[in-house]
């Protein structure tokens, strides 16, 4: 009789295409069996978990930890935490906000090597491009990066500064020979500066007044730039926290051309609007802002047409005091990274009706596939690594700042209601997160 290290009796498994009820068998971190009927008996430990669905584990692709240089604002202990607590397995942390930046080989190994000791989950790091590292970028990938960042406007952070015309050009045609994908904070500084500059002038402070100072214009002229480079350089993009479905349709149509792009949209773009921006001010300032509620709208049938091709939380952490005061002068990020799979249940699911499949494809398989991690990550198949989350669909709660995991307490989410409980999270077979109610892995 063969002998499993875990086995999860009459589970609801999540895969890629379909929903189907077996019996999962861990063996040294990997899936090992996959069927109905597994005897109880041929595992060290065997748990009943009908009525209970396992998801892949999320591969959140778009994290801002901070360390090193701004460990203060959150860190890669209390970030990792966090996200284990939401259900990601796997993490891609952003170049930007550490000091140094993920811009060099000697910067990119430092920050490795504190990822190695502190993150509870599995990890991959951004390489940067900005103005003064094209020479750097070879070295990057080597080292192992899992793709490049760049931004086409203001970054917030002196030491990594937006890409010129130049350097967006160059390091796309570098990237390309090197087979790697750019990532683009596509919004620009031509639109944004000049709104920005005027409405200040005339004494405008509300929520709906820097949404406009950041229009979707702005991100239509900056991913018609790249899609034209794309053309031009064959390189891979992928443009990161799209906020209309202006952009997401853009994209789609240059895929429909031959583009390698792919987009990401995020969860706050999914249940947050400008008025939410007005109420909770710098808590839910991010850029591109939140937009209006039929913005919303139009996103989920973005989403359910196909269109999105990932989500990403765009975890970007700080301490109260960078959230105060003038909306423009405070530091813009949501802290939200627990709370992706909450969203997209509540809303996706229960509220949009989107299937279960889809939701484990777009936090899951999709980034799996985009950045060469499948079928070892994002898949609940034989022979995949034993990264997933066993969850709740029926149990119901309302975040409370208590139940945050982050260093620093606060989310825009705090006070929602939601329906699917994240009960554990798994990687590499061990449970390394299990909800306080829940005790069938002490």
């Amino acid at each position: 009789m063969e002998h499993y290290d875990l086995l999860f009796k009459n589970g609801h498994i999540v895969c890629e295409n379909e929903v189907i009820k077996a019996d999962l068998a861990i063996t040294a971190g990997k899936i090992v069996n996959l069927t109905v009927g597994i005897p109880e008996h041929s595992a060290k430990q065997c748990f009943d978990i009908s009525n209970l669905h396992i998801f892949p584990g999320v591969i959140d692709s778009h994290v801002h930890l901070n360390e090193p240089g701004r460990t203060e604002w959150e860190g890669i202990t209390t970030g990792s935490r966090s996200l284990a607590a939401g259900g990601v397995t796997t993490y891609f942390d952003m170049p930007l906000n550490s000091t140094p930046p993920t811009t060099t080989v000697r910067a990119y190994l430092e920050k490795k090597q504190l990822s190695e000791q502190k993150a509870l989950i599995n990890f991959k790091l951004w390489g940067g491009l900005v103005p003064g590292n094209i020479d750097q970028l070879a070295g990057l990938k080597e080292c192992g990066v899992i793709g490049f960042k760049a931004f086409m406007s203001g970054s917030g952070i002196d030491d990594f500064q937006a890409v010129d015309g130049d350097t967006l050009q160059s390091g796309m045609e570098q990237l390309a020979k090197l087979d790697m994908i750019l990532a683009l904070h596509a919004e620009s500084d031509h639109i944004n500066l000049k709104l920005t500059e005027k409405i200040i002038a005339e004494g405008r402070f509300t929520g709906k007044d820097y949404q406009e100072s950041r229009p979707v214009s702005s991100e239509l002229e900056a991913v018609r730039k790249v899609i034209r480079l794309a053309k031009k350089t064959d390189c891979k993009v992928h443009i990161v926290h799209a906020s209309s479905s202006r952009v997401v349709e853009l994209i789609e149509r240059a895929k429909q051309e031959g583009v390698n792009i792919t987009v990401e949209t995020c969860p706050h773009y999914l249940v947050l609007t400008v008025e939410d921006l007005t109420r909770l001010g710098a808590l839910a300032k991010c850029a591109p802002p939140l937009r209006e509620a039929n913005e919303v709208e139009l996103l989920w049938e973005n989403l359910k047409a196909g269109f999105i091709d990932m989500i990403g939380s765009d975890h970007s952490p700080a301490p109260l005091t960078l959230k105060q005061g003038n909306l423009f002068k405070a530091w813009g990020g949501i802290s939200g990274g627990q709370s992706t799979l909450n969203v997209l249940l509540e809303e996706g699911y229960w509220k949009h009706s989107v299937p279960l499949e889809l939701i484990g494809r777009l936090t899951s398989t999709n980034p799996a596939k985009r950045f060469c991690l499948y079928p070892a990550k994002g898949s609940m198949k034989i022979g995949s690594d034993a990264d997933f989350v066993i969850i709740d669909l029926q149990k119901k709660f309302t975040l409370q700042k208590a139940g945050l995991f982050y260093r620093h307490p606060h989310s825009p989410y705090v006070g929602k209601s939601f329906r699917g409980k994240i009960l554990a999270t798994f990687v590499l077979g061990k449970c390394v997160f299990r909800d306080q109610s829940y005790h069938s892995f002490n």
